[in-house]
């Protein structure tokens, strides 16, 4: 009986949106809560679920296989496809995130880009910035929790680990690779790597 009822109140939902201009392509195959808001020009493709208070703008394309809960996404977002948005994220105007990404408890500023491969928690992202696939925010020690403040126009290369508390001034730049525990200045570059050795005519033990 819980089944049936359940399974009409996600059809009473679908119809509701679908009459409010919502575009779903398979809309069977999408979820919603009660408390889902959901503005003009919205587009969820198939295998979306959207948990408890989620709020969602104008303009926002939500793909495959994402999963929201408890966030607020503002106007011209891309989200997916494979996204996870947990509870306490905010999504500016303009922003993007992409596939395999997660974000936890963060706000992410206009225009600024998450595409793929990354995890986002208990931090405060600016404007322009762009997180390179594979990046980290180290936000939990195995006692507490702290934040990551990544200012305007930051630019996070690909496979770094941002091991909070730490700040990022505008303009800063992250080179791939990097594991960073200090706070960056504005327009510096920091990277650290270990220096690269080869060996000629190595030849593996048999």
């Amino acid at each position: 009986m819980e089944q049936i009822y359940l399974k009409n109140i996600q059809s009473k939902l679908r119809n509701k949106f679908l009459k409010k201009g919502v575009k779903m392509i398979a809309p069977e195959t999408v979820f919603f809560s009660k408390n889902t808001k959901i503005g003009k020009n919205v587009t969820i493709e198939p295998y979306v679920v959207i948990s408890d208070k989620v709020s969602i703008g104008n303009n926002v394309k939500i793909l495959s296989f994402s999963h929201l809960e408890g966030v607020k996404i503002e106007n011209n977002i891309s989200i997916g496809p494979y996204a996870r948005l947990r509870p306490g994220t905010i999504l500016k105007s303009g922003t993007k995130v992409g596939n395999f990404v997660e974000v936890k408890k963060s706000l992410i500023g206009n225009n600024s880009k998450l595409n793929h491969l990354s995890y986002v928690g208990d931090s405060k992202i600016g404007k322009r910035v762009n997180i390179g696939a594979g990046t980290i925010t180290c936000n939990y020690d195995g006692i507490k929790k702290s934040k990551t403040i990544i200012n305007d126009d930051a630019f996070i290369g690909s496979n770094s680990s941002l091991v909070a508390p730490i700040k990022l001034e505008k303009k800063s730049v992250i080179g791939a690779g990097s594991v960073i525990t200090k706070k960056v200045s504005k327009k510096a570059l920091a990277l650290t790597r270990a220096e690269q050795i080869e060996i000629k005519n190595y030849r593996r033990k048999k």
